[in-house]
């Protein structure tokens, strides 16, 4: 038996922090020989102005803002997959969830792959911050099964 994981999961969401954590991540993968799983998490229902990568956009319908919701995540979660590829690495499974809180989701799928290892950033791309650390990586080491790399600049 290893101390060492056999599945590290990275949550990402393009931050600062985030890129960070990904090159911690590939490089813990490789020298550890685990594999490598990506999730990027939506944020939850949108407001009818949401504020994408390209900027701001109204919608006339939820429908019409979760799509882009979900577009923009994918879009992320593709940027980071290519990221992992230059910075080395390689990744297993890329997961995109849409259906729960973020934090919620990174925990969920941990679990359901049987991550070893949980690496994220420790402040996203959210407007809301707490005193030391993001509210969703907080959440995260608080109720992960496994350790949680939080990775800060």
């Amino acid at each position: 038996m290893s101390i060492f994981p056999a599945k590290i999961l990275l949550a990402t969401d393009g931050s600062a922090d985030a890129e960070l954590a990904l090159t911690t991540a590939v490089d813990l993968a490789n020298s550890t020989d685990s594999e490598l799983h990506l999730i990027t998490a939506a944020p939850g229902a949108p407001d009818p102005v949401y504020a994408t990568h390209e900027g701001s956009f109204h919608y006339e319908t939820y429908e019409e803002a979760m799509r882009a919701v979900r577009q923009d995540a994918q879009h992320i979660l593709d940027e980071q997959v290519e990221k992992v590829e230059r910075a080395g690495g390689r990744v297993a499974e890329a997961h995109l969830k849409t259906d729960e809180r973020r934090d919620q989701a990174i925990v969920h799928l941990a679990d359901e792959i049987g991550a070893g290892l949980i690496v994220m950033g420790s402040r996203g791309l959210g407007g809301l911050r707490r005193a030391l650390m993001g509210s969703v990586s907080d959440s995260v080491v608080r109720h992960a099964h496994c350790p949680v790399m939080v990775v800060r600049h």
